[in-house]
């Protein structure tokens, strides 16, 4: 397997690529995607806006293009459109009915980040691929939560989901997420919800509640959301996962997040811990070498665009951590507005690998390796 990182000077791309990932800041056009398919016409072309990319341990606000070539092992794409979050499940199927086939070990989802309910694609995608094939991947962002797309062998567009196939039975792929967010106030339950949409905490209206929490901050909602996302426990669970807001609606005093919000869970503010966040992302970096025992092509990190809004300045630092483990590894990846990762990750080598699903406001990583 051979591997590149390049930035927005794509003279540099090699023609036998197999695959390319294009992460950029708002939209991949047609005179982009163009130059990317004639310098590398065999090349499944997949990528999404995002909130930032991520070129080694830089931060860019520009365009990063990673390059995948393989010696044993190949990539097949499926695509799908989604209109309103409620066609997800549909689309997810479709996707794994599209990438079945033998030798499949790993699946990469690229998805619209607003349009689409990142839970429910996870779990669709879980319960329809065979159980030994891992998922991961992110939701697109953009600068301002505003407008996101994903490219597909083609110039980016809005409510697409890109999903990637590797096969071969000579691919070592690991995956690893963590956060590292505090909890303050108190536990509420949602005791109304459809969705991804939360209406009421403790029969209170939701948007009301948080926006007493959050004072100031309160001001520069929805963006600012990100900077207090919620932590989800089942009843009688012991494990959490996180949401981030992605939107709100003032006439009916709702939140929007990218993922679903059940009733009866357990729902509790978190705030930033600086050096937690950097630990967090280190830590996600050796769950990943703990599954391949060394030898590593690519690391595709996906980070929270709440991560970087609360690192801010030190926000490659985050990176750096990473860095400190993968070595001369070559890192590519982007700021998300969610991932998705087995969880907790370890995988490889006789690891147990839990299923995936939807994360918010944690470092995911993912390692392809050839053997």
């Amino acid at each position: 397997m051979e591997s590149f990182v390049v930035g927005d000077d794509l003279r540099s791309l090699p023609p036998a690529a197999d695959l390319l990932l294009a992460f950029y800041s708002h939209d991949l056009d047609a005179a982009t995607f163009d130059e990317l398919r004639a310098r590398c016409p065999g090349a499944v072309i997949v990528g999404c806006s995002t909130a930032g990319a991520i070129a080694g341990a830089e931060l860019r606000d520009a365009l990063v293009v990673a390059g995948l070539r393989f010696d044993r092992s190949q990539v097949r794409l499926a695509k799908a459109d989604v209109s309103d979050p409620a066609e997800t499940a549909v689309a997810a199927v479709a996707l794994a009915r599209q990438l079945r086939g033998d030798d499949l070990r790993h699946v990469l989802v690229l998805s619209d980040g607003l349009g689409v309910n990142g839970t429910e694609l996870a779990r669709t995608l879980v319960a329809e691929l065979p159980s030994d094939v891992t998922v991961s991947g992110g939701l697109a962002a953009d600068p301002g939560m505003v407008r996101t797309s994903v490219a597909a062998n083609a110039p980016s567009r809005r409510g697409v989901i890109a999903a990637v196939g590797f096969y071969g039975r000579a691919l070592r792929i690991a995956c690893g997420s963590l956060g590292g967010w505090d909890p303050f106030g108190p536990a509420r339950r949602i005791t109304r919800a459809r969705g991804n949409v939360l209406f009421e905490l403790d029969h209170q209206p939701a948007l009301a509640l948080y926006r007493r929490y959050l004072g100031a901050h309160a001001e520069g909602l929805p963006a600012t959301g990100l900077l207090f996302p919620l932590a989800l426990r089942a009843p009688g669970g012991d494990g959490e996962v996180v949401r981030t807001i992605v939107g709100i609606d003032e006439e009916t005093g709702s939140i929007v997040f990218a993922g679903d919000m059940p009733e009866g869970h357990q729902a509790r503010l978190m705030k930033a811990s600086f050096d937690r966040l950097v630990d967090g992302a280190g830590g996600a970096a050796r769950q990943c070498a703990a599954g391949l025992g060394g030898t590593t092509g690519l690391a595709l990190l996906v980070s929270c665009a709440g991560r970087r809004l609360v690192l801010q300045q030190r926000v490659e630092e985050e990176l750096e951590a990473v860095r400190d483990v993968v070595g001369a590894t070559p890192m590519v990846g982007f700021y998300s507005l969610g991932e998705l990762c087995p969880s907790p990750g370890t995988g490889g080598a006789g690891l147990e690998l839990r299923q995936c699903e939807l994360h918010n406001q944690t470092m995911t990583i993912t390692t392809f390796a050839e053997t």
